[in-house]
Formats: structure tokens, C-alpha cells, sequence
């Protein structure tokens, strides 16, 4: 039997029509080429690269949904799915998570 293939969705589990937040373990560090996020509990290190993707981080808690804060970062419909991919695993890693 042959493995599954990698799916384009967002991870399971992570549901962009529910509230998350940013991990109150996590500690972002800005650096020239984005930031830095470092999880004290897990002692993950992330690295976020996208401008607009580490602002996100810092208003998903001020959102109903991670849709509607993807709307008020002006997220663009052809970067969205990139936006919910990426979103997914900084809440498998930790980074994020539900409210």
C-alpha cells in the first residue's frame, strides 16, 4: 500500500472559520529578514519570513476567526491559501493556538 500524499489544505486539526492566538509561551524577536519566534515550553524556534504573516501573528487574538483577521490584514485572495497553509503549521508547531 502506498502513503498517502500531502494534502495542499491546512493541517488537521486547524480550522481558519475558528479564533486562535498567538501561544502566551511564544516570544517573537524581530530580525532583518522577518522574526524570529521562539516557544518556551516546547523550545521550538520558527522562523517567520513574511512581513505580513508576522503582523497577522500579533492580531489573531483580536479577531473572531482567522478568516476575518486574514481580511483585516488585507490578505489577498490569490496569497489566502498560502496565508491558512502557513497559519497550520505555526499551530501544529505551537506558535498559535485555538481559542
Amino acid at each position: 500500500m502506498s502513503p498517502a500524499a500531502p494534502t495542499a489544505g491546512p493541517r488537521v486539526g486547524f480550522e481558519p472559520s475558528r479564533p486562535y492566538e498567538l501561544h502566551p509561551q511564544v516570544a517573537i524577536r524581530p530580525e532583518p529578514f522577518g522574526a524570529l519566534a521562539y516557544h518556551y515550553g516546547n523550545r521550538r524556534l520558527t522562523f517567520v519570513r513574511d512581513a505580513t504573516l508576522l503582523g497577522l501573528l500579533g492580531q489573531l487574538g483580536d479577531h473572531a476567526s482567522v478568516d476575518d483577521a486574514l481580511d483585516a490584514a488585507g490578505v489577498a485572495a490569490e496569497r489566502r491559501a498560502s496565508f491558512v497553509r502557513a497559519l497550520g503549521s505555526l499551530a501544529e508547531s505551537e506558535v498559535i493556538r485555538a481559542r
